[in-house]
């Protein structure tokens, strides 16, 4: 049985808040935060919550981007080199993300997650 997650609440207006004012301080909170919330607290299926998330996060760097250009603090140039490859990365990684089972995207996602962690603190 397939849960519908379409009706308007107030639990994904908060979710969306959240992970929204992450995203906005850090860049970060999309994939990071929105895939294991949409699993374990909205219950969503592995493929599904990293497709969904991904939709998110247009709105969520649309909003975050709008304010960083109006204050000027991006580089241009350096968005648009990036850019091109993570449109090519990005089609590619859509097209692994049908092919692998749910418990693998769990695992590397979580390995990517406690890696990413490591860099971070030292």
């Amino acid at each position: 049985m397939k849960i519908k997650h379409s009706s308007f609440n107030i639990r994904n207006s908060i979710i969306g808040i959240f992970t929204g004012f992450i995203n906005g301080i850090f860049g970060s909170g999309g994939g990071t935060l929105l895939v294991p919330i949409l699993n374990n607290i909205v219950k969503v299926e592995e493929h599904e919550s990293h497709a969904t998330a991904l939709a998110i996060i247009i709105f969520l760097t649309g909003a975050s981007s709008a304010i960083y250009i109006y204050n000027g603090t991006y580089d241009v140039s350096l968005t648009l080199k990036v850019a091109v490859g993570s449109i090519i990365g990005g089609i590619i990684g859509a097209k692994i993300l049908c092919r692998v089972t749910g418990r693998f995207l769990r695992i590397s996602f979580g390995l990517i997650m406690i890696i990413a962690a490591l860099r971070m603190v030292f």
